[in-house]
C-alpha cells in the first residue's frame, strides 16, 4: 500500500493557485483511473484506488500548507504506511514551468508543506517536484505561489497533468524512469516527422541528340527521299 499526497490549500479561493499544483495532480489521477469518491478523513480529503495489485491512497490535506504534516501523519498511522511508501506531489520554484523531477529523501528547501511533513514523518519520503518557475525576486515568492496560473500557462499545465496521469501506474510499480518518460511524451512529444527525409530524385536529363555523321551529299539525298 502507498500513500500519495498532493499539497495545496483548501477552498475555492486557492484552487487555481500555483501552490495547489499538488492538489491538481492527485485530482487528475483520481479522475482518470477510477478511484473512489473523495471523502473527509485524516484532516483532509481521501480517495482510494488500485494500479493492478497495488493499492494507493490519495490524500489532500486540509490543514493548510504549513500544517500538512499533521494530515499525512494521521493517514500514515491509520493505514500503517511507512514513510518510504509515501510520495508527495508539490510545487517547485527551482524548476522551470512544466518540468518534473523525482526525488527520494533529502531536505525541504524551505517549502513549508515539506517542512511540516519533515517534522511529523522525517525526510525519507519520495517527492514529485512540479516546476512552476521563480518570480525572480525572493520578496515576490509568497504572492507568486498564491496567485493563479495565467491563462497562457493552461496548455503546458494540462499536458503536465495528463502526463502524470499516464505515468501513474509506472510510479505505483516503482518505475520512476517510465513515469518520467510518460510525462515527457505529453509535455515534449516527439515531432511527427522523426524519420529520414525522403531523398528527392533528380529529374532525368534529356538525352543529347546523336551526332549526325552523314556527308553533305547524303544529307541532300535524304531530303529528296521525304
Amino acid at each position: 500500500m502507498q500513500l500519495w499526497v498532493g499539497l495545496g490549500n483548501p477552498g475555492a479561493k486557492y484552487a487555481g493557485n500555483r501552490h495547489n499544483i499538488g492538489f491538481m495532480a492527485v485530482d487528475r489521477i483520481a479522475a482518470d483511473h477510477g478511484f473512489g469518491p473523495w471523502r473527509k478523513g485524516y484532516q483532509g480529503q481521501v480517495s482510494e484506488g488500485r494500479f493492478g495489485s497495488e493499492r494507493v491512497i490519495l490524500l489532500k490535506p486540509e490543514t493548510f500548507m504549513n500544517l500538512s504534516g499533521q494530515s499525512v501523519r494521521a493517514a500514515a498511522d491509520f493505514y500503517k504506511i511507512p514513510v518510504e511508501a509515501i510520495t508527495v506531489f508539490h510545487d517547485e520554484l527551482d524548476l522551470a514551468p512544466g518540468k518534473i523531477r523525482l526525488k527520494q529523501g533529502g531536505g525541504h528547501a524551505g517549502h513549508n508543506g515539506l517542512r511540516s511533513i519533515h517534522q511529523h514523518m522525517g525526510e525519507a519520503y519520495a517527492r514529485v517536484r512540479l516546476g512552476i518557475g521563480h518570480p525572480g525576486d525572493k520578496d515576490r515568492v509568497a504572492g507568486y505561489v498564491l496567485s493563479d496560473f495565467a491563462k497562457a500557462e493552461g496548455p503546458w499545465l494540462d499536458d503536465l497533468m495528463r502526463g502524470i496521469s499516464d505515468g501513474a501506474p509506472a510510479l505505483a510499480a516503482g518505475d520512476g524512469a517510465k513515469f518520467l518518460n510518460a510525462v515527457a511524451l505529453r509535455v515534449a512529444p516527439p515531432r511527427a516527422s522523426t524519420g529520414t527525409k525522403p531523398v528527392e530524385k533528380p529529374a532525368p536529363k534529356a538525352e543529347a541528340p546523336a551526332e549526325d555523321t552523314r556527308s553533305p551529299i547524303e544529307k541532300l539525298a535524304d531530303r529528296f527521299k521525304r
